[in-house]
């Protein structure tokens, strides 16, 4: 397969791919949107980055062509509420006039308008498990009209606690329906929930999923531990490209993104702590390239898809390896090239050799040499004349920016 042109989709979505600039599938696109299409049931393991999103949507809005309805006919069930806006603003991007629009359905945002959707005539409905079980229970919507369930990032959820939710919300749906399931991997306990959910699935795996794509060039660079933030800022004061910091704890985020805007760089955060408002905005703000640091939990090292980073910086390890993997998951995104650099300090060494070794990888080794002071970080009234103007410093909820020393 080489183009989305040989795929058998209708007319009007090969136009729209092609207004798109969508030209070559990935291999998990290739191989599931057929088999999605021929109404199939569909369990697609493959590494972050791969194509996922489009391999479902595509199938979802050819049924939709083909049953116009003014009630939900498709239901994309995610972890978290940064996929399900990406998964809506795909599905936006693509359908045209023609198709119905899509209802978002998530925790922490107002719940009227996103009823308010639904009940307009939204065909597709993507969903947080823990959202929907809500409305469920509360007879607030109606699925029996359901035609194609879609678990995105299954092993994701399950991380997350959602299994149960998951098999609440199935038990209401048709039981004709067909089921696709997209999983970065397929551990003991995805396998047992899609037993339970699928019917004589196509079962299609791409690579391991539990190495980086092969398109990411991956180094390691000892620093010092109380120099870990000026290697920071000696990294990307020579980096152009979007960049994505992962930091282990909320705190350390809090941390890390205010000493960056404190130094000059474009900087926002996500974590868990942070209002729904202040995630939005930072994650628009580095999809918008308003903002060319995005400092980050593992909150987002799934629920962020953002095309053109360029660099993934692990400011701290990851506590497993599949966490590294998804964070490195974030560049090279369907078929691009990426960078992805992590720091440690010596006590880690071993840690680090640990973490090689279950994923059968060699990062390069990397030395910065002699680090420049950072100026000191006292917080003091801000003022916009005495930043750096050399790059673009953008003001997000609840920021708060600090004074250069003189």
């Amino acid at each position: 397969m080489t183009t989305f042109t040989e795929l058998p989709l209708s007319p009007a979505l090969q136009e729209r791919l092609a207004a798109a600039h969508f030209a070559t599938p990935t291999p998990v696109q290739a191989a599931s949107i057929p088999a999605a299409i021929e109404g199939k049931d569909v369990l697609a393991t493959a590494a972050t980055g791969t194509g996922k999103t489009l391999a479902y949507l595509l199938p979802v809005m050819q049924q939709l062509e083909k049953q116009p309805s003014r009630e939900i006919m498709a239901v994309v069930l995610v972890p978290t509420r940064e996929l399900a806006m990406q998964v809506v603003d795909q599905y936006e991007a693509l359908r045209g006039r023609k198709l119905p629009p899509a209802a978002l359905v998530v925790g922490g945002l107002s719940e009227r308008p996103q009823l308010m959707a639904i009940r307009k005539g939204a065909g597709l409905m993507v969903a947080t498990p823990g959202r929907l079980e809500d409305f469920i229970s509360r007879r607030l919507i109606n699925l029996s009209r359901v035609r194609i369930l879609v678990l995105d990032e299954a092993d994701r959820m399950l991380d997350m606690g959602f299994v149960e939710a998951i098999r609440r919300i199935v038990k209401v749906l048709p039981q004709n329906r067909q089921t696709l399931c997209f999983s970065a991997t397929l551990e003991a306990s995805v396998a047992h929930l899609v037993k339970a959910i699928l019917r004589d699935p196509v079962r299609l795996a791409f690579g391991s999923t539990l190495k980086p794509v092969e398109n990411v060039t991956i180094e390691a660079i000892e620093v010092q531990e109380d120099r870990k933030k000026e290697a920071l800022h000696h990294i990307l004061s020579r980096e152009t490209g979007r960049c994505l910091i992962f930091a282990r704890t909320k705190r350390g985020t809090e941390r890390l993104a205010k000493s960056l805007i404190h130094g000059g760089f474009s900087a926002g955060m996500i974590h868990g702590d942070r209002s729904q408002n202040q995630r939005t905005a930072a994650l628009h703000g580095f999809q918008q390239g308003h903002i060319q640091i995005l400092v980050a939990t593992d909150v987002a090292s799934r629920g962020i898809h953002v095309q053109d980073v360029a660099h993934v910086i692990n400011y701290d390890l990851p506590q497993i390896a599949e966490d590294f993997v998804h964070r490195v998951g974030r560049t090279a995104r369907a078929g691009r090239t990426g960078k992805a650099s992590t720091l440690f300090v010596r006590h880690e060494a071993r840690e680090l050799r640990k973490l090689e070794s279950t994923l059968g990888i060699r990062m390069e080794r990397r030395s910065l040499g002699v680090l420049p002071a950072l100026p000191d970080e006292k917080p003091v009234a801000v003022r916009r004349s005495v930043l750096n103007t050399r790059r673009t410093i953008v003001r997000l909820p609840g920021e708060t920016f600090r004074k250069e020393s003189a």
